[in-house]
């Protein structure tokens, strides 16, 4: 078990370097260019706000793991395409055979680029809108962003979105244009997944692995989400693992709002305080509050599950909430422990807590890496 546990946490470590490939897309403040991990959250959560199944969101969270090797390839520059995947394969090979036996996580890669199933179909869909909208829907958009939007909606990989999905292609059009899309549903989804990019820009306690720089809690989301996907099998009990995803996807948007409050701030006292946990209502029902109703109560009630730490797929989820940062410092080379003046004890206070009570097992292993970083 601990060997396998091993593995996975490599792939899960390599996945890391997927928050340093830049896009040629920049976030909707157009303060900096976005990077895949990014995008593959905000992907995820497209899927997951307009319907997708369990298998489409989990297309999204590996779609573009191979750009670790390939790089990101702009939609607008020319390129070699069967060399781009030939060199995608090989990064396919190499990455997810990292993980061992840790699900068919290349076969989910791989569905999702022949395309040839409705789930890979509507990841694509979601994929090829995300960035499209986050050009159009900046406050002030990029002339030369917006002159590729309408490239790739008149003859590009989106110009499939007229056919396929007609409601959202308008919608492009007439932010192009700036005007409004018409209120409704679509309008509504719209406007809270463009708020949702603001998460991109709330920095954690916590570094990189290579220690570059602090990582922001949509990477964040994105990554953990992917840990839910890859340790799913070491969740103490039955639990929905889709339900996990997505409680995952969306933990900590109301960092929006309240910004990362770190676990081991104050001597662990700020992290869940009251006042702290009124902030997060607050903002949860205001960013919810932005999807149509019925859905905004559905997500505000997935979230609220998610805080409670109650049933059994929160539980699961809390555990991995509490063992990706653990990781990410042991693997940076303790960063954020040191920083806060963390102690062994702290830790197995803080957060073993919370992983033994939703995957024992994975405590059990992460324990020891700890208790040999402290010496």
């Amino acid at each position: 078990m601990s060997d396998r546990i091993a593995r996975q946490i490599a792939f899960l470590c390599e996945a890391d370097r997927l928050k340093t490939v830049r896009r040629a897309n920049v976030l909707m403040d157009l303060s900096r260019s976005e990077n895949s991990a990014e995008h593959s959250w905000h992907a995820a959560l497209w899927a997951m706000v307009f319907g997708g199944s369990d298998r489409a969101i989990a297309m999204l969270l590996l779609h573009d793991l191979v750009e670790i090797d390939a790089g990101d390839q702009p939609i607008h520059l020319d390129h070699d395409a069967a060399a781009l995947a030939r060199a995608e394969a090989r990064a396919a090979d190499r990455i997810f055979g990292l993980a061992g036996d840790s699900g068919d996580l290349r076969g989910i890669w791989a569905e999702f680029e022949a395309a040839a199933s409705s789930d890979a179909n509507f990841a694509k869909r979601m994929d090829h809108a995300n960035p499209l909208f986050q050009v159009v829907s900046a406050a002030t958009p990029r002339p030369d962003h917006v002159r590729i939007v309408q490239a790739n909606l008149n003859g590009g990989r989106a110009r499939r979105l007229r056919q396929d999905w007609p409601e959202a292609a308008a919608a492009a059009e007439a932010l192009m244009r700036g005007r409004a899309v018409p209120d409704g549903d679509l309008a509504r989804r719209l406007a809270f997944l463009a708020e949702a990019d603001r998460l991109k820009s709330v920095y954690r306690a916590n570094t990189l692995i290579d220690g570059s720089r602090r990582e922001n809690s949509g990477e964040h989301s994105w990554h953990v989400a992917l840990y839910a996907l890859v340790l799913a099998d070491l969740a103490k009990g039955a639990v929905d693992i889709g339900r996990v995803i997505r409680m995952l996807l969306i933990h900590d948007l109301v960092e929006i709002d309240v910004g990362d409050v770190p676990l081991h701030s104050a001597q662990g006292q700020a992290h869940g305080s009251p006042r702290i946990q009124a902030a997060e209502a607050r903002a949860a029902r205001r960013i919810f509050g932005l999807l149509p109703q019925d859905q905004a109560a559905e997500l505000l009630a997935l979230w609220t599950e998610f805080e409670a730490a109650a049933t059994p797929d929160a539980v699961f989820a809390k555990a991995l909430d509490r063992c990706q940062p653990a990781v990410q410092n042991l693997r940076s080379g303790g960063n954020g422990w040191r920083e806060y003046a963390v102690t062994l004890g702290d830790i197995e206070t803080r957060v073993g807590t919370r992983i033994a009570a939703g995957a024992p097992g994975l405590w059990s292993w992460l324990h020891g890496e700890i208790k040999g970083w402290f010496g």
